[in-house]
C-alpha cells in the first residue's frame, strides 16, 4: 500500500458523511434509496463537485448504511425515541441531525464489527460538520445512551433497559 492510498478508515469516515448525506437528501426532498445510491456513487464520492474535492469512499459501506437505515428505521426511531425528551421526538429534530442519530444507531444495533466508541466519535465528528456545538453534544449523548444499552459488554457497562 503506498502513502498516497486513502486508509480503509478514511474511507469509512468519507461513508459515513455521504451516508448522513443521502439520507438527508431523502428525507427531505423525498428522493429514492435506489435514486440517491447511484448519484453519490457516480457524481459525488471520489470526485470534484463545484470546487470542491470528494475523497474515495468505501461504496460497499456507504451502501450498506443507508439500506440497513431504511430497512430498520422504525426500530432505529423508536430506539432514539425512547432516549430523547418526551416532548421532543425525532420527528422534530432537525434533519441532519436526525440523520446522524439514524445512521449512527443504526451501526451500534448491526454492525458489531466497528467498535462502538469509533462509531461515536465518527458521528459526532459528521455532526460537528453540520450543526451547532450544543446539537453535536447532543448527538453524541443520544448514540452514547444507545450503545451502552445495546452494547453494554463491550464499553464495560451493566446492561441498561
Amino acid at each position: 500500500m503506498s502513502d498516497t492510498a486513502p486508509k480503509q478508515a478514511n474511507k469509512r469516515g468519507t461513508a459515513r458523511l455521504a451516508a448522513v448525506q443521502a439520507l438527508y437528501q431523502m428525507d427531505v426532498a423525498g428522493t429514492d434509496i435506489n435514486d440517491v445510491i447511484g448519484s453519490f456513487q457516480t457524481f459525488w464520492m471520489g470526485r470534484e463537485v463545484e470546487g470542491d474535492t470528494y475523497l474515495p469512499a468505501d461504496h460497499q459501506f456507504f451502501r450498506d448504511i443507508i439500506q440497513g437505515v431504511m430497512r430498520e428505521q422504525q426500530r432505529i426511531d423508536v430506539a432514539v425515541d425512547r432516549i430523547l425528551a418526551d416532548d421532543w421526538p425525532l420527528r422534530r429534530i432537525e434533519a441532519v441531525l436526525r440523520a446522524v442519530l439514524r445512521a449512527g444507531t443504526y451501526e451500534l444495533f448491526e454492525r458489531p464489527d466497528v467498535p462502538a466508541k469509533v462509531i461515536i466519535a465518527e458521528y459526532v465528528d459528521v455532526a460537528d460538520a453540520f450543526v451547532d456545538r450544543e446539537e453535536v453534544g447532543m448527538a453524541n449523548a443520544v448514540l452514547d445512551k444507545i450503545a451502552k444499552r445495546v452494547r453494554a459488554a463491550e464499553l464495560g457497562e451493566a446492561p441498561k433497559r
